[in-house]
């Protein structure tokens, strides 16, 4: 007897309450009151630490033990072999309220020795200086919903000193002329490396002067300003953190509603505020450059980091059909566009994917399957079982999928 082919169904999500959440935004986005704690992250996905519950009209189950089950059906054989039998991407809803710690993910080669060494000495999974819980890259992309500042990727060092010149933080002085004179890349390097390891107390106390030093530049105007108000929020965040000056080192960006950006491997970067729609490889693997209370382990981040400067990696919208809007990136692990949707659109089954909720409500249809309602803060999971699906209704969704042959591999 044939087995009957699975059908999508709502997911229930989990609310990451990290301290530097938003205690509105989730909430209003979802339709909820707000708790008045913090609510950083609504992870979408399988990600076996906060799994969706998925509910087919049966009650809700984990997505990871439903995927675990019959990978090749829910996934798509394609999919299912890809990726080995997992979820490979992890969908969310961010909203900083104040500033995340500068990171850094490895390359997939990377990850997989990293995990290879660190299991093979034995270091638990929770260890607070346990690296890399899984032998997998973790590329991302963050699209705006509001107004969102980001730092992407080392500025020109001989740009990031004259953008400090100005500010009075005597501390920096002599890193200053190792990024005016110096080769980009070492420059950086050993500016990192001495704010953050080698001359710490130096980096603790120029931390210390370029708080006051930047709200003071910000105050002033000109083209800087933006930079200097974003750097000096996040000062506030930190009091006295020397990843201030590994922050400074980085590129400022301001999206606005709608744009992307793309974080490859390697590439350092930080969320400073801002509300956004993020898609990232399923993946744990985080090394911390500061503006953390968490491990910071300098030897293995200068291993990883890749210290060329390199401009941030906007990414251009591209429109399709049924009002869709595409994200590229160059990531076999995912794909992310939004579906603007005013009376019916068609969405392919191909391969497994997640549909958000952001605005007014729709009505999903994939047979076998009965029609599944969605409104504001609503989410789908679509199962790759090679059957287009319809959206009735007037909503805007974001939707995660996998990409097809070729793209990103």
């Amino acid at each position: 007897m044939t087995e009957p082919q699975p059908t999508a169904g709502l997911l229930s999500n989990e609310i990451r309450p990290y301290a530097w959440g938003s205690t509105t935004a989730i909430a209003e986005l979802t339709g909820r009151t707000p708790t008045g704690l913090p609510e950083a992250e609504l992870w979408m996905g399988a990600h076996p630490g906060a799994p969706s519950l998925l509910d087919r009209g049966d009650g809700p189950e984990p997505l990871t033990e439903v995927i675990a089950r019959d990978p090749g059906r829910e996934l798509g054989e394609r999919a299912g072999r890809r990726f080995g039998g997992r979820l490979p991407f992890l969908l969310k809803i961010l909203a900083a309220r104040q500033a995340l710690s500068v990171q850094v993910h490895p390359s997939n080669e990377q990850a997989r020795a990293g995990y290879a060494a660190e299991e093979a000495a034995g270091i638990p999974l929770d260890a607070p200086h346990r690296i890399y819980k899984d032998p997998h890259h973790k590329p991302e992309l963050i699209c705006a919903l509001d107004d969102f500042d980001a730092l992407c990727g080392f500025r020109e060092p001989a740009a990031t000193a004259r953008l400090l010149a100005p500010l009075d933080a005597p501390a920096l002085a002599p890193w200053l002329d190792v990024l005016r004179t110096g080769e980009p890349a070492t420059a950086l390097r050993t500016v990192l490396t001495e704010a953050l390891g080698g001359d710490r107390e130096r980096g603790v106390r120029a931390a210390a002067e370029l708080t006051p030093a930047l709200e003071h530049a910000a105050r002033q105007g000109g083209p800087d300003a933006p930079a200097h108000a974003a750097f000096a929020a996040a000062a506030r965040d930190y009091p006295g953190d020397p990843g201030l000056v590994a922050a400074l080192l980085l590129n400022h960006v301001r999206l606005r509603p709608g744009q992307a950006l793309f974080l490859d491997a390697r590439v350092p970067h930080a969320y400073l505020r801002g509300t956004g729609v993020e898609i990232m490889a399923n993946s744990d693997n985080v090394l911390r450059c500061g503006l953390t209370p968490k491990h910071v382990d300098v030897a293995a981040l200068t291993g990883i980091v890749d210290f060329r400067p390199s401009a941030p990696a906007f990414v251009r919208a591209t429109a399709g059909v049924d009002g869709e809007l595409h994200y590229p990136a160059p990531a076999a692990e995912f794909a992310l566009s939004r579906l603007d949707v005013l009376g019916r659109a068609t969405v392919d089954g191909r391969g497994p994917q997640i549909l958000f909720c952001v605005d007014g409500t729709a009505e999903l249809v994939q047979h076998p399957g009965g029609p599944v309602a969605l409104g504001r803060g609503d989410s789908v999971f679509v199962p790759g079982t090679g059957a287009p699906a319809e959206l009735r209704g007037t909503a805007t969704l974001y939707r995660a999928a996998v990409p097809p042959p070729g793209d990103g591999d």
